[in-house]
């Protein structure tokens, strides 16, 4: 495994595993390999450009981008953000700059082309998953509002659209294989969902496009702030969709989880002035979607919790 060395210092800093895994997960093959083991020279490259000194590895990190905690030459404390080439830097960086740190983490320095972003640094360890649900949703919406601004109309982002004809062809292909006999009435439903859905679209507003607890930390100058968006345009009701499932293994081990997920459409969508129905079928798209993807990853147990939710749906 590939470690990135403190420019001056003794300190190492490894990939977490986490990231690792889920490159492997992904089928990143030796480009993946290659960039891991860029990462000290890279690390050491970006800290001498923007005179940083790197503190270390923020763990457990997420499954797509290394964060190394750094100082400024000022001392304010930032985090550098290190995704794969091909992994859109380059349209977090838009996102993150159009919404000048409006319910959002601010972009310090950046260098796309190089798969890295100086970010304000955020308390990572204490985001809305930290909160009481009830209060956690309360957060969620209102962060969420700030961030569904008008893109622009010379926007460069991708269309849920077209981002979803993507995800909608991974469903097409996994109904030929074997393991997804039982489940084709599933995989039937979401992808005419997602046709009737992406037919007309009621709004074209910026999303972040992983929007849920995790992705919205503690900050100094805002209470909260989402951090980590892929972003693109379309509706609402898309970037709610991921929201809906938040503490999903609390909600399938609940008697009353079905009840439950149905409820947390209906609030969502009367809080925000979301159609509920768009609502309900964006987030059956997508848990079938990110369920087949987990069984196709080998995590079997992630994959049958996501399509018992979508389901009940």
């Amino acid at each position: 495994m590939a470690s990135a060395a403190r420019p001056g210092g003794n300190a190492v800093f490894e990939p977490p595993r986490r990231l690792v895994q889920a490159l492997d997960e992904r089928g990143a093959g030796a480009a993946g390999r290659a960039w891991l083991e860029s990462l000290p020279a890279l690390v050491r490259d970006v800290s001498e450009r923007w005179d940083l000194t790197p503190d270390r590895v923020h763990t457990p990190g997420g499954r797509s981008s290394l964060l190394v905690l750094v100082r400024r030459a000022d001392g304010t404390p930032a985090a550098l953000k290190l995704v794969p080439p091909g992994h859109g830097a380059e349209a977090e960086r838009r996102a993150l700059e159009h919404w000048d740190g409006w319910g959002a983490a601010r972009v310090l320095e950046a260098a796309p082309e190089a798969g890295a972003l100086l970010l304000e640094r955020l308390h990572g360890e204490v985001s809305l998953s930290s909160l009481p649900e009830a209060k956690a949703l309360l957060e969620a919406a209102g962060t969420a509002r700030r961030l569904w601004v008008d893109p622009g109309a010379d926007h460069a982002f991708e269309t849920v659209a077209e981002r979803t004809g993507r995800t909608a062809d991974a469903l097409r292909s996994a109904a030929g294989e074997p393991w997804a006999a039982d489940l084709l009435p599933l995989l039937e439903t979401a992808a005419a969902v997602r046709e009737e859905l992406t037919a007309e679209s009621p709004e074209a507003v910026l999303l972040h496009g992983r929007f849920r607890q995790a992705k919205v930390l503690s900050g100094e100058r805002s209470p909260w702030l989402a951090v980590g968006p892929e972003p693109l345009v379309g509706e609402r009701a898309y970037d709610l969709a991921r929201l809906v499932r938040d503490r999903l293994e609390d909600l399938v081990a609940s008697p009353a989880g079905a009840a439950a997920a149905r409820r947390r459409v209906t609030k969502l969508a009367d809080s925000l002035e979301v159609d509920p129905e768009r609502l309900r079928g964006w987030t059956v798209f997508r848990a079938v979607e990110s369920g087949v993807r987990s069984l196709r990853a080998g995590r079997p147990r992630e994959g049958e919790l996501l399509l018992e939710f979508a389901g009940w749906l």
